[in-house]
This record gives structure tokens, sequence and C-alpha cells, in this order.
């Protein structure tokens, strides 16, 4: 049997939280309560908190573990190209048995990656997650309208 689409009746191709209201999950603000203050845009919220000297510590201290090591790392990268390119003899010498200069600099390469990834690990959980989750949590607070 073949499924055709048009025999489905109407579908719906909008977004189903499209027309929930923002005050909350979907219950009427229309009661009699008291009303509460409606939360502000999004876009204001993370204009501030961008601005904020929290989040502008976090990105330089982002930036002061990013930059160098991608640029160390670029350079050991280029350095094993050109030596491969410009100088097979050097990298074509054996070290030990069939391991050549060539494969072990490979390797190194390997090892190297390993352990970059585990010291950007390191230094984000150390130097940077504590002030960006605090920021996360301000952030959602200032959406929900309990902002400073």
């Amino acid at each position: 049997m073949q499924h055709n689409a048009r025999d489905a009746g109407a579908v719906e191709l909008g977004d189903p939280w499209y027309d929930t209201v923002a005050s909350g999950w979907g219950e009427d603000d229309t009661g009699g309560g008291p009303r509460r203050a409606r939360p502000p845009a999004a876009a204001d919220v993370y204009t501030e908190v961008h601005g904020s000297a929290a989040f502008q510590e976090v990105r330089r201290r982002y930036r002061r573990f990013v930059f160098p090591a991608t640029t160390v790392f670029f350079l050991w990268y280029l350095a094993y190209v050109v030596a491969a390119t410009t100088a097979p003899d050097l990298m074509g010498r054996p070290v030990v048995g069939a391991l050549n200069v060539a494969m072990l600099a490979g390797l190194a390469q390997f090892a190297t990656t390993f352990l970059l990834t585990w010291a950007y690990a390191r230094h984000a959980r150390l130097r940077r997650d504590r002030v960006a989750l605090e920021l996360r949590w301000v952030t959602q607070e200032m959406m929900r309208g309990h902002g400073r």
C-alpha cells in the first residue's frame, strides 16, 4: 500500500509552539488575578548579558586559551607538512625498526590533538564553566521577568 500525502487530510505545517502564550506554559493569562509584568524581550536580555562584565570575562578567558593554542597547533601541523615535503630524507630516517621520523611525527600529531582536547576541557572546567553557568542562570531569570 502506497502512502499519499493528499489522503492524510489537512496537515498544518506551522510551529505548534508558535501560538502559545508567552507568559507561561499555555495557561490563559486573561484570568481575574493581578497581571504579571511581561518578561523582557530575548534580544534585550541577551544584549544586556552580552555587555556585562561577567560575559566579557568568560570571552576573555576563552580567547586567552583558544587563540594561542590554535596558533601553536597550526604551526606544529604546518611544520610537519613542510618537513614532509621539503626534507624527505629527514622524515624517512629510521628511528626504531620500521618506525621512521615521519611516522613518529604523525603519531605525535595524534597525541597532541588528544592533549589539546584534554587541556581545553580542563581549562573550560576550571576557568569558565562556573561563570558561564551563573550567566545562564541570570539570563533565564531575566527571561522570566525576575531579572536584576
